[in-house]
């Protein structure tokens, strides 16, 4: 325990020895991943995400892969590598039975492009192409003596078809046929679980995922450049981009969503959820875009000490040139666990056990439970995932606060990054886990509420979806206040060895007693900061607008631009917390410095002598500015005199 409050600020001293901080909350992170290492497994064994995207026959195998035997289907565990497409013996006439289509299905390795009138052309078309349209069992000579052949073949004629790229199935070009196929297609997909809609929109769009991925982390790369090398014409550069960005994204949106909705061939229930969400994001981009356009042009007379504060965190920085790489590993890990999140998550939503029918064909059906384990995977993407942010803060924090509190600037500590990682391992992985549970809890009940808000929409109750709005919006302010407070307490722990707590208590006091001071200069800061994650996430929505929106047909292609500018969030955040961490640790330590010292000889301070110019610089401006509303509010006679 840290003591006294007060007196251990005025006593600070580097820490020599240290102890485990918050162990408890650690062992409940290890008992939490290993309950995600037991869905992992057993989505592993149950789940198989290739059967949403690639197809599968009615005998339990899935095309364009080896395959195993299921036990009671003799035709099962064949090697269907160069059969990729599912082909229905009776495209022309398709009914559906509790979410089944009815007729035998295939993997063919074509489709038939002309009209089959024969058996006769069955087994020409066999020969030809290799191609067999007929069951398994059934050999090419056989397709015209045998007399169960009509059973076992397609329903004659055959109509021309073609492979149709998204779930790979020929698709027949009859008009009638096709006019059939199709609407119990549509059926089909309208009548699918939102889940299994949103999987089969990733699996579809995995490439443009990733290359949109690729694009977020270029942009992440340019705009941590510009904050390195900063000077007033990038800062305005900057700020011009991101005001383009703004208004062209969501102009981009209002006419998706106006093309979208008078569109007249919109029929499938992901085309309409598209048109829901594109009318979401239409509003939430005129919100953020007026929001931020406000404060920019009330910000703008503060533009020229942007230069000089990066400048200091630029020279913090250039001592610990280390700290730009750490970004880059936080970032590597985060897309190895998305990746593994992601798989696991398709595995568990194809979770189910292969049943055998009287006539030796195989039907999947999914197992109970499976929404539970859904839910408690995707706590731990975001326990996970804010767990590894607050580790790379804690990480600059440590190396930012050895260099601050040593004495000679001339010679900045050794290894300052792997000292801070070393201590963040040993000794403070419970706090760190600690702060990233805090913020978890307060997403969960906004996850809930979403679904609720989505329940009501169906019923007319304006009053509650308000009301669920509200609560939605005060849980993500609180949510916003918290990671920031999270930052100051990792310091202080990095500072005083404390538990999560205790540092959290010893940062309130330290802030209270000098936000006036330095408020204003680090929330500034922030703000530009904010905006370089504003432009990455713009630029990368753009991109994904443009991509996605040539693969309209079956895809709820909204839902995985939301996951692709989430990422680009997470990227830039990963990226841009190091001049944010370092911008917030760098004051915190300033405060303390104050604090603790007095500039005597015998208690000198620690603080850079051009930071505390400037420092005093802006806090005499921001009076200044106070003066002068006070003196002009005098003039105008507006503050009541006594009598």
């Amino acid at each position: 325990d840290s003591g006294d409050c007060v007196s251990e600020l005025r006593e600070w001293r580097p820490v020599i020895y240290r102890k485990c901080t918050d162990p408890l909350w650690l062992l409940l992170f290890f008992l939490f991943w290993a309950g995600l290492m037991f869905i992992t497994g057993y989505a592993v064994m149950a789940g198989a995400a290739e059967r949403l995207v690639l197809g599968y026959d009615s005998f339990g195998n899935i095309c364009g892969r080896k395959n195993t035997p299921v036990k009671g289907a003799p035709l099962s565990g064949q090697d269907m590598t160069n059969k990729k497409y599912v082909f229905f013996l009776n495209s022309c006439s398709l009914e559906m039975q509790s979410l089944k289509i009815s007729s035998v299905s295939l993997c063919v390795s074509s489709c038939p492009q002309e009209q089959l009138n024969s058996l006769e052309d069955l087994q020409s078309f066999a020969r030809n192409n290799g191609s067999c349209l007929c069951v398994y069992n059934l050999n090419i000579s056989s397709y015209t003596l045998n007399p169960k052949a009509a059973e076992l073949c397609p329903m004659l004629p055959v109509p021309p078809s073609k492979s149709f790229p998204l779930f790979n199935r020929c698709v027949p070009q009859h008009p009638e046929c096709y006019s059939k196929y199709a609407s119990v297609l549509i059926s089909m997909v309208n009548e699918m679980d939102v889940f299994h809609r949103i999987l089969s929109g990733i699996l579809a769009g995995r490439d443009t995922v990733i290359g949109l991925s690729v694009l977020a982390l270029a942009l992440c790369f340019i705009v941590v450049l510009t904050f390195k090398f900063i000077r007033m014409l990038l800062v305005h550069t900057l700020i011009a981009l991101v005001v383009f960005g703004l208004l062209f994204v969501s102009g981009i949106l209002w006419w998706l969503y106006s093309d979208y909705r008078n569109d007249p061939s919109t029929e499938l229930e992901t085309e309409k959820e598209n048109v829901k969400f594109l009318l979401g994001y239409s509003i939430f981009s005129t919100i953020v875009t007026v929001v931020l356009l406000s404060l920019i042009l009330v910000l703008r007379k503060r533009l020229q000490f942007t230069v000089q504060l990066f400048r200091i965190v630029g020279k913090i920085i250039s001592r610990i040139p280390f700290l730009l790489f750490q970004p880059l590993w936080t970032f590597l890990i985060l897309i190895v666990f998305w990746i593994f999140w992601v798989a696991v998550l398709l595995s568990l939503g194809t979770a189910g056990t292969a049943q055998t029918t009287s006539e030796g064909q195989v039907e999947y059906r999914a197992l109970s439970g499976i929404c539970y384990m859904a839910w408690y995977h995707f706590i731990g993407l975001i326990w996970t995932s804010e767990f590894i942010l607050a580790c790379q803060q804690m990480t600059i924090a440590g190396a930012v606060v050895t260099c601050y509190f040593n004495r000679n600037k001339n010679s900045p500590p050794r290894h300052p990054v792997l000292s801070s990682i070393s201590v963040l391992f040993c000794y403070h992985l419970g706090t760190v886990v600690k702060g990233s549970f805090l913020i978890t809890i307060l997403r969960i009940p906004r996850i809930v509420l979403l679904y609720l808000y989505n329940i009501l929409k169906q019923k007319d109750s304006e009053c509650a979806r308000c009301l669920l709005k509200c609560c939605s919006c005060w849980l993500w302010c609180q949510e916003g206040c918290l990671r920031y407070f999270n930052q100051h307490v990792y310091t202080t722990t990095a500072i005083n060895g404390t538990n999560f707590c205790t540092s959290a208590r010893d940062a309130v006091f330290i802030l209270a007693k000098r936000s006036a001071e330095l408020g204003s200069i680090s929330c500034f800061g922030d703000f530009i900061i904010f905006l370089g994650k504003v432009f990455v996430v713009c630029f990368t929505i753009f991109g994904g607008l443009m991509a996605f929106n040539y693969h309209r047909e079956l895809q709820a292609w909204v839902v995985p631009l939301l996951l692709v500018g989430f990422f680009a969030y997470l990227m830039s955040h990963s990226f841009l917390s190091v001049f944010e961490v370092t911008l917030d640790a760098m004051f915190l330590c300033f405060a303390i410095d104050m604090e603790t010292n007095d500039g005597s000889a015998e208690k000198p301070y620690f603080v850079d002598q051009e930071l505390l110019m400037f420092v005093n610089q802006s806090n005499s401006l921001t009076e200044g500015q106070k003066h002068r509303s006070m003196r002009q509010d005098n003039e105008d006679g507006t503050e009541l005199q006594p009598m």
